[in-house]
């Protein structure tokens, strides 16, 4: 596995190839502004099971925040991408950047802005509904 220098939608489960273009489908349809997600899609059973820990790791350069679709994500009606603070700091700052899930439609404005640092992550993950999904503002 090579360093991740983007923004990636990692598929990390392969139990349903229908699935995975479907999702591909939802997050590269534009929003009513015209906004997208700019995200390098990785599809290859080199990642199958790759986690959060493990995606931080291989992208040490690059952007703030990348995605995993795993088996929640390509099972689930919605499809709710796993969305991961993935920079690291070197400031010393310890904040938590816990993980949270961001259905197809929504996942330009997380990925626009937090890369382009315009919102932080507390913006999103404050908006999150009960059950942990981001669904827009």
């Amino acid at each position: 596995m090579t360093a991740l220098r983007s923004a990636v939608l990692v598929r990390t489960w392969f139990g349903d190839d229908g699935a995975w273009e479907s999702l591909l489908r939802e997050a590269r349809t534009p929003s009513e502004d015209g906004f997208l997600a700019n995200v390098t899609p990785v599809d290859d059973p080199e990642w199958e099971g790759l986690g959060i820990e493990a995606l931080k790791a291989k992208q040490t350069v690059g952007p703030f925040v990348s995605f995993l679709a795993d088996e929640t994500t390509l099972t689930s009606a919605e499809h709710p991408i796993l969305a991961v603070w993935v920079f690291s700091r070197h400031d010393g700052d310890q904040r938590e950047h816990q993980p949270f899930r961001v259905v197809p439609s929504a996942l330009w404005s997380v990925e626009n802005n937090i890369n382009l640092a315009n919102m932080d992550w507390a913006d999103f993950t404050s908006s999150v509904g009960e059950d942990g999904i981001f669904r827009g503002f």
